[in-house]
């Protein structure tokens, strides 16, 4: 399941919630611009007994190579693949992993590890299950649009 603000006076954000357990999800927030070339956002991920959050992730605005274009992808083979599609930002401290599975449905293993700041050397991971057709869609425009409107502030 996956929600976005729909104009409310809530902040933009996008949020994953695992299809199997309500509980484990990931949040996309608190988005903004710093100097035109890139979008700055948080990353939470939360599952029953654990909350982490990454506070500066980074988006280069016009990359073909971003998380948006991975999820489009994902989306775009809702058939299905063999193996393990990964991706990760530029600094490597959010990464996504997907496999496809039975039934049509996409695992999607979110891992946060926010090398860039002296934080311990602490990594956090979740595990969401989507529909692979209109909830990867869904999941792709939303991230899209999340990160796209950053980018026009």
């Amino acid at each position: 399941m996956i929600s976005q603000n729909d104009g409310s006076d809530e902040p933009p954000h996008v949020a994953v919630r695992c299809q199997d357990n309500a509980s484990v999800r990931v949040g996309f927030h608190d988005r903004h611009s710093s100097d035109g070339h890139c979008v700055h956002y948080g990353v939470e991920v939360r599952a029953p007994g654990m909350r982490a959050r990454l506070d500066d992730a980074v988006a280069w605005i016009g990359d073909g190579r971003g998380l948006a274009r991975f999820l489009e992808q994902l989306a775009a083979d809702f058939r299905g693949w063999d193996g393990e599609r990964h991706w990760r930002s530029d600094d490597r401290d959010l990464g996504v992993s997907a496999a496809f599975g039975p039934g049509g449905y996409v695992d999607l293993t979110w891992t946060l590890r926010p090398w860039r700041h002296d934080a311990g050397g602490w990594s956090a991971s979740v595990t969401t299950r989507l529909e692979a057709g209109e909830q990867m869609a869904s999941l792709a425009a939303d991230v899209r649009h999340f990160l796209d409107e950053g980018a026009a502030r």
